[in-house]
This record gives structure tokens, sequence and C-alpha cells, in this order.
């Protein structure tokens, strides 16, 4: 009997509270503005996070967390400094190659490396072109280190890439836009005077932050890049990417990498390192504490919303109250108990919160869309974020409506019956 009243009781507030949107819509909707407007400020903060978070977390999972870029740059400041020292590492050596063969020798931990650099040239197609293409030049390993799919055709032998063989694996975008509908694999393209035959196509992976994705690169020998460009002198983006084997421990990984580099370019025990080691948990770190900054603002710009519309869906309840007051009396001198009377303005009170949750929710709904429409990330409304918008605008909810509640409880059905 008890659960037949409250499902009565439940409907009874939901026709309430819809027949209240119907009589005073513009109050109604200003007073719900509030809580549609909070929830959309906090959801909306989430579900960006949520989103971005995803996108640097695949981003860096791309990079391997089982790898080391040994750079000339570090990608953060040294540990307990907050300001990034560039003028010291202005005058440091670029990897080399021959960096590369020789860490390979000496290393037992490292289960494989590659060497790269970069630059741009654009490259042609008969009456085709592609401006601004970035030329990844590498050694032979990069397929295992950076673990790269082949869709069509195949990867570089060990001797094409040993020997500078005029051959180059495309990105999936570049074979796109130079040769549409036809199979690019044998075709030859030209760039900077030198003519490559194309032997495969990578497997579109998308873009990431960190500018791992083969989509819009070539990809040839660094023996034969080094005929067309000097890096001697020149930063490039030339890094050493090391991959560790399975069971290497991350400590014992990184301090044999240094030891190896700091004996590879004779530097004294005294000696600052002259090269930086990056890992992806330098980033990833500082990540975590960006997020848990953003969120926190997340709640604080929101809440004051939700706090505005709690005072609205209150306002809204007030009035009802007032509204209703013979009908409270009516009910009360008709045997209907304070809980009975409580419940349905409290019941009142979460729907309409909800009802402007659900707005909000739905806004942001949209936004993803249209974002989703001109963006290449991909912005997503999770459950989890969805029910917590519900969540919250029902518990704002409750709260607006306790207070109203209580004062329709406790009137004197003789005293509410007769009010004018």
């Amino acid at each position: 009997m008890k659960i037949i009243l409250l499902i009565k009781l439940i409907a009874e507030s939901f026709n309430l509270a819809y027949n209240s949107l119907k009589v005073n819509r513009l109050r109604t909707f200003l007073s719900l503005l509030g809580i549609t407007i909070g929830i959309f400020a906090i959801i909306s903060v989430f579900t960006v996070i949520d989103s971005l978070e995803k996108y640097i977390r695949d981003s860096l999972n791309s990079l391997g967390n089982n790898m080391a870029y040994i750079q000339k740059w570090p990608w953060a400041p040294p540990e307990g400094e907050t300001e990034y020292p560039w003028w010291r590492y202005m005058n440091r050596p670029v990897p080399t190659i021959k960096e590369n063969e020789e860490l390979l020798k000496r290393s037992k931990l490292a289960g494989n490396a590659a060497f790269l650099f970069g630059y741009n040239r654009t490259v042609h197609y008969e009456n085709s072109k592609v401006e601004n293409t970035e030329i990844l030049a590498t050694s032979y390993s990069l397929l295992d280190v950076w673990n790269l799919d082949i869709e069509k055709g195949r990867y570089f032998t060990e001797s094409e890439m040993n020997s500078g063989a005029p051959v180059a694996v495309i990105g999936s975008e570049i074979a796109g836009k130079l040769f549409e509908n036809v199979d690019p694999v044998g075709k030859i393209i030209k760039f900077q005077g030198h003519k490559f035959r194309i032997i495969g196509v990578y497997t579109r992976s998308g873009q990431d932050m960190f500018n791992t994705s083969m989509d819009k690169r070539i990809h040839i020998s660094a023996f034969h890049a080094l005929t067309m460009v000097d890096i001697r002198n020149r930063n490039r983006g030339q890094t050493i990417c090391v991959k560790a084997k399975a069971n290497s421990g991350r400590d014992e990984f990184i301090a044999e990498l240094t030891g190896i580099m700091r004996a590879i370019r004779n530097l004294k025990p005294m000696e600052e390192n002259n090269f930086a080691l990056n890992e992806v948990s330098l980033i990833s770190n500082n990540f975590d504490k960006l997020f848990k900054i953003i969120n926190m603002a997340g709640w604080i710009i929101g809440g004051f919303s939700i706090v505005v519309g709690g005072f609205g869906i209150a306002n809204i309840m007030f009035v009802s109250v007032k509204e209703r007051t013979k009908l409270i009396g009516i009910q009360k001198a008709l045997g209907a108990k304070r809980y009975f009377i409580l419940f349905e303005f409290i019941f009142e009170a979460i729907v309409l919160s909800i009802i402007g949750g659900f707005a909000g929710l739905f806004l942001i709904f949209i936004g993803t869309k249209i974002f989703g429409y001109f963006s290449d990330m991909s912005i997503s409304l999770t459950a989890a974020n969805i029910i917590l918008g519900l969540l919250i605008s029902g518990i704002i909810g409750f709260i607006a409506g306790l207070i109203p509640a209580f004062a329709a409880a406790r009137m004197n059905p003789v005293e509410a019956i007769n009010t004018v």
C-alpha cells in the first residue's frame, strides 16, 4: 500500500509540476534558467575536460609508456623548478644517427631505437601538389618503435633504408590529396628535385596533440635525407626514440640510457647532461595537476549559477504554496498526513529542477555536435556526466523545495481553508 501511495504521490507531483509550468510559463522559465545555466556550466566544463583528457591520454599512449625520447630540449622544467631555463639548452648538440646506432649496440634494456628528424617541402605528382608537407626522415626501426600499420603496399627493407634508396611510405591524407582514387603504390613523387617511388601507404590514425600521426607525412630514409638537407647545425627535431624491452624496469632503463649517452658524448662525472631524456610521465603528471585545477574551476563557476537556480526553484515553490493554500487545507482536513504534503512539494521541486537540468544537458549535447562538425577532436557527453547533471539538479531541487514544503506541511487546516 505504501508503495502504491508513493507512486500516486510522485505521479501527482509530476502533474502539479507540469501545471505549474503551464500556468506560469514566463516565471517558471526565468526561474529554471538558473538551473539550466548552472548545469550547462558545470557539465560542459566536465564534458570538455573528459574529452580533452581522453584525447591527451590517447596521444600519450601513442608515444608509449615504455618509451624514452632523447632530444636537445626537455619537455618540462627540471624537477623542483617552475621556470623553463631555455638558455641552458641553447648550445647543446642535437642527437645523431650514429649515436642511435651506438646506443643500440651498448644497451641491454632497449628493445629497439629509431633516429628521426623532419622538414617541410612541396610534393609533386604529375599536375597535383601538396604544399608544406612534412618529410619525416628516420632510421629503419620506426615501424616497430611507433607501432605503425601499413594499409597498402609494404614498409622499407633494411637494405633500402640503410642504403638510402629513393623510396617512400606516405600517409593516407597525402595519398588522398595527390592521387584521389588512384592506387599510389608504385607511383613516382618528386620534391626538392629528387624522385621517390611510393612503396606503401600508412593506415589512417587521425591527428594527436603530439604529432605522431603519419597521415600528413612522407616517410623516407634518414640516410637519403642527409644528402638533401644539412642538419649538423640546425635543429630539425632530431630525436632518438628508444623503446624498452617488455620486462625492463623504468628506473633501470632510464639510468642505463643516461649512462650510455654520457659515455657516447664523453661527459666527465661532474658535468651536467647535455641531452634531454623525455618521458610520457613528465607530461602526464603536469596534465593531472592541470585537470584538477580546471575541475575545481568548473565547480566554482557552475556553482554560482546553480545557487541562483536553487533560489529560483525555491521562489516558485513558495509561490506555489501560497497559491494552493486552500487546497492544502482541504487535503489536511480530509486526513492527509504532514509527510504527504511535505513529499508532494519536495517532489515537485525536484521535478522542476530536473527539467532545468535536462534543458542544460540538451544544450551541451547540441554544443558537442556543433563542435564535432568543425573540429577533428571529438567531444562527447558521457553517461556519467548525464547522471551527474541530473543528480546535481535533483539535489538542488530537494534543497530548494525543503523549506517551502515544511511551510506547507505545518499549515493549520482551518486557517489554510479560510485564507483569502
